[in-house]
């Protein structure tokens, strides 16, 4: 039996998917799970939804807190630090179906590594409806820092982690905070390549991934998504991304590896240069996506000055 598991789920205003995605929890072949939801001042149905389920028989293994209001990713990093560091964590969103044996597929991985490991898998990408529309894609890797610091390819929503990895992210979650990082699932994988974890990448589908115009992110498989994140490569929006992800790293340097630790100040000086300079130091590096387009996308930005970071500039929001 391994540790309990604590799903961390951050909510807003999500009434209308709620109960799809709380009966799937509940009818999880893994049950030693809590959950805990943290609502960032739902003004709907929300809350009521939550402490209904609560009541039911059974459920006095969901619980519901308050949020800090200042978006999803500050709520994530809230919610780790409520979870028990003894046992396991597993990201949720608040709008998913997970498939019957997502919890379970993590368990029998996670339970056979010793040191920090995290288990992530693939998505079925849905629509409103819950349609399925396609497979999201695959990554193969390898998974490491050299990959973490130019691309986030781990999705949260299917994020599982051991406690020995737990314990690396509560180390990290206020400087991650006081940073404003854009995505915990990003700087989840981040900090963990980064201090060595063992990292699994599932090919298994293990939930559905809702499409809706209240997505944080949205599905990155289609022409206009990749459109869309190719332009921020080069409108400035990357580079206060990988600004704020440094220094929320440089925080706690001392959990990384020796090896990474020497390539984080090295990212820095990519940050700090522009044109050619940025780009042969990239390079140096061996910093890559997983794909060769990818790659060579964040070559051009580093080429043309527009990952050169601003430190007097404010951290972009991030909404529910």
């Amino acid at each position: 039996m391994h540790p309990q598991i604590t799903i961390v789920m951050a909510s807003y205003n999500g009434a209308r998917y709620l109960p799809t995605q709380l009966d799937s929890i509940l009818a999880q072949t893994q049950t030693n799970w809590r959950l805990i939801v943290s609502d960032d001042g739902s003004t709907d149905d929300t809350c009521a939804i939550i402490d209904d389920y609560a009541a039911r028989p059974g459920g006095s293994r969901i619980t519901r807190i308050d949020g800090p209001r200042q978006g999803a990713t500050a709520n994530f990093l809230h919610l780790i630090l409520q979870a028990d560091p003894k046992g396991w964590i597993a990201y949720c969103d608040q709008d998913d179906l997970w498939q019957p044996d997502k919890l379970a597929r993590a368990a029998a991985h996670l339970a056979a590594q010793d040191g920090p490991a995290i288990y992530a898998a693939r998505t079925t990408v849905c629509d409103d409806e819950l349609r399925p529309l396609a497979p999201a894609p695959h990554f193969r890797g390898p998974f490491s820092l050299r990959n973490a610091l130019v691309q986030a390819c781990l999705p949260g929503n299917t994020t599982v982690a051991n406690s020995a990895a737990l314990q690396l992210l509560q180390a990290g979650a206020q400087a991650a905070a006081r940073a404003g990082v854009v995505s915990h699932d990003w700087w989840t994988y981040q900090l963990l390549s980064g201090a060595g974890a063992h990292i699994h990448r599932d090919p298994a589908q293990v939930l559905l991934y809702r499409q809706h115009q209240g997505n944080v992110m949205g599905r990155n498989d289609t022409t206009k998504a990749r459109a869309a994140r190719f332009s921020m490569l080069f409108d400035g929006t990357f580079a206060g991304w990988l600004a704020q992800n440094q220094s929320a790293l440089e925080s706690v340097a001392d959990v990384l590896t020796p090896a990474n630790r020497k390539l984080l100040q090295g990212f820095a000086e990519v940050l700090d240069a522009s044109g050619p300079a940025a780009l042969a130091r990239m390079v140096a590096l061996r910093l890559y996506r997983q794909t060769l387009p990818g790659t060579l996308a964040v070559h051009a930005a580093a080429l043309a000055g527009k990952l050169r970071r601003h430190p007097l500039s404010d951290p972009p929001e991030s909404g529910e």
